[in-house]
């Protein structure tokens, strides 16, 4: 649901947004977009790694394991405080700079970064086996 969550603003609500919208009042529906989606990532997150260290402690007490399952939200989770809570800092004071082009492509690359995530997440969770057998337990 989160990777469908993030694809669906990516994809759908911020292009139609300055599709439909003057570019101002756009810009301002996308940037509130994009930080409740920080805000749903960050939590998101969170909760993820928290329930596979508990899978892990379960499976294999005493000892964690560094997977897929930790790593992916992991850097999800970076990527979201990079792209969102430092570039978008960054981006207010550089409008109407040429440096602002830059630093929206790398908020851009962040946001890519974590939706690349979370479907490499519905992946390894989905056609894992040892995923599989934790969710049934």
């Amino acid at each position: 649901m989160w990777a469908g969550q993030l694809l669906t603003v990516a994809l759908l609500a911020a292009p139609n947004a300055f599709a439909t919208l003057a570019r101002p009042e756009a810009g301002a529906y996308v940037t509130r977009l994009f930080h409740w989606d920080a805000r749903i990532s960050m939590l998101v997150c969170v909760l993820l790694l928290l329930l596979e260290q508990r899978l892990q402690r379960e499976a294999t007490p005493g000892r964690l394991r560094f997977s897929a399952g930790l790593l992916l939200p992991a850097l999800a989770l970076f990527a979201v405080v990079g792209g969102h809570e430092v570039l978008q800092a960054l981006m207010k004071d550089a409008r109407g700079t040429p440096h602002f082009g830059l630093l929206h492509g790398l908020s851009m690359a962040a946001f890519a970064a974590k939706t690349l995530c979370a479907l490499a997440l519905a992946w390894v969770t989905t056609f894992s086996r040892s995923s599989a057998s934790a969710w049934r337990a």
